[in-house]
């Protein structure tokens, strides 16, 4: 078989076209490998002091531990951290918080796991563009995150036993070109819902009619992920879900509120959707450089499941006001559990944060909400479909894809036991 002539005007646009996507996803800009690098790089890191191999520090209870703590304008461009400690979910009562300029209240305050999208307090291998977790709990993240004239980053324990061995390298680049007066400074903020509230637990799959045709424009009652007063842009989102229903838990829509706290700019589909994965995700984990979904649990009761998505693509920006909501299922019938790390960027000063909530209620519990799997309920039985009101549509075109019954009849995502031979 012959094989197509191409111009070679012809090749050379496609070539462009095919390496579009790859610089649209570039999240570390100003690196060209071609050209002199315009800064000096420097290390913070817990190495011993003496030379020695004790390259570890302990972090004792209520103790607060410096990592970084230097003049600018400089730009940290990679933090590293590996921790040892004992205490059931060490990763929950560890606190990070990163200051700019001598702010008194922190840009970046959050539980150190949250932060590198371990929402849930367990440790996992993932990686994304900018956030990854390799083997074995080495934490990593890539955010650029420029400062013009301080920059200081701390850990503090909150638990009751010490962490033996915390592990540390940050670098940070120096020099006149890494911060201007145009530069945004890096934010990350921590909230939870444990449990979310709901407006029934009277259901007996998220497909009910009474659910289904529940109205929600205005996102009342949604659960708000971020929320910042000033000039900048949102980039991005994890997200740790302990199900506290049977069900799948991601039918709710992210609605983005964009300088007008009254009106969604930006209105999706269903948590799915905006994690840019389909049908409740099937029974797959999954991991990409800008969403994922690297902890994939049952639709049951009990079950877990971690998500993110980062918009590297198109940051969303906002003037004066933003914020991040979603459902927690459609129209906020659901009372699963949301653990949520927001990223972004913006000029500051920047409105202080929330207080964190006690570090007891940090720590993931199941709760006795009632609904489908967790406690009575009035329907023992599936609600009868509506008679028909007009005829059948024509079948699609198209099969229905694998796992599209979980967005109504919510059946597990554990696929079926092989059949024995006869």
């Amino acid at each position: 078989m012959k094989r197509p002539v191409v111009a070679s005007s012809s090749l050379a646009l496609l070539f462009a076209a095919c390496c579009l996507p790859c610089f649209a996803q570039e999240i570390r800009p100003n690196v060209d490998l071609t050209r002199p690098q315009n800064y000096t790089l420097h290390r913070a890191s817990s190495t011993d002091p003496l030379g020695g191999n004790a390259d570890s520090r302990i972090l004792q209870p209520a103790a607060t531990m410096t990592l970084l703590d230097t003049d600018g304008p400089g730009l940290v461009s990679h933090i590293w951290m590996t921790i040892s400690d004992r205490e059931k979910y060490h990763l929950k009562r560890i606190v990070l918080r990163i200051y700019w300029d001598n702010e008194s209240s922190p840009s970046v305050e959050t539980p150190v796991g949250d932060f590198f999208g371990l929402n849930l307090g367990d440790y996992h291998n993932w990686e994304s563009a900018v956030l990854s977790v390799g083997n074995d709990r080495g934490m990593n993240c890539f955010f650029p995150m420029p400062f013009r004239k301080h920059a200081r980053i701390t850990l503090t324990n909150e638990g009751r036993v010490a962490a033996q061995n915390v592990y540390f390298n940050i670098d940070y680049r120096m020099g006149s070109k890494t911060a201007d007066n145009e530069s945004l400074y890096f934010h990350a903020q921590y909230r939870q819902a444990a449990p979310n509230s709901a407006w029934t637990t009277d259901w007996y799959a998220n497909g009910d009619p009474a659910i289904n045709n529940r109205p929600n424009k205005d996102g009342k009652d949604n659960y708000v992920f971020m929320e910042a007063n000033g000039r900048g842009h949102y980039v991005g989102l994890t997200l740790g879900v302990l199900q506290n229903q049977d069900g799948w838990w991601g039918e709710g829509d992210d609605m983005l509120f964009i300088d007008d706290p009254t009106t969604p700019a930006i209105v999706g589909t269903g948590a799915e959707d905006y994690i840019l994965g389909a049908w409740g995700f099937g029974s797959n984990r999954f991991s990409y450089q800008s969403y994922g979904a690297p902890i994939k649990g049952d639709e049951l009761a009990g079950s877990r499941t971690i998500v993110y998505r980062f918009h590297l693509d198109s940051p969303v920006p906002f003037s004066k006001y933003f914020k991040g909501t979603i459902e927690h299922g459609h129209a906020n019938h659901r009372t699963d559990n949301y653990y949520s790390e927001s990223y972004w960027y913006q000029a500051e000063p920047h409105t202080p944060f929330p207080p964190l909530p006690p570090v007891e209620t940090r720590l993931p519990a199941i709760f006795g909400t009632g609904g489908p799997g967790n406690g009575p309920q009035k329907n023992d039985a599936p609600p009868l479909p509506a008679a028909p009101t007009q005829a059948p549509q024509a079948p699609p075109s198209v099969a229905t894809p694998p796992g599209a019954a979980s967005r109504t009849s919510d059946p597990t995502t554990t696929p079926p036991a092989a059949q024995q031979p006869h």
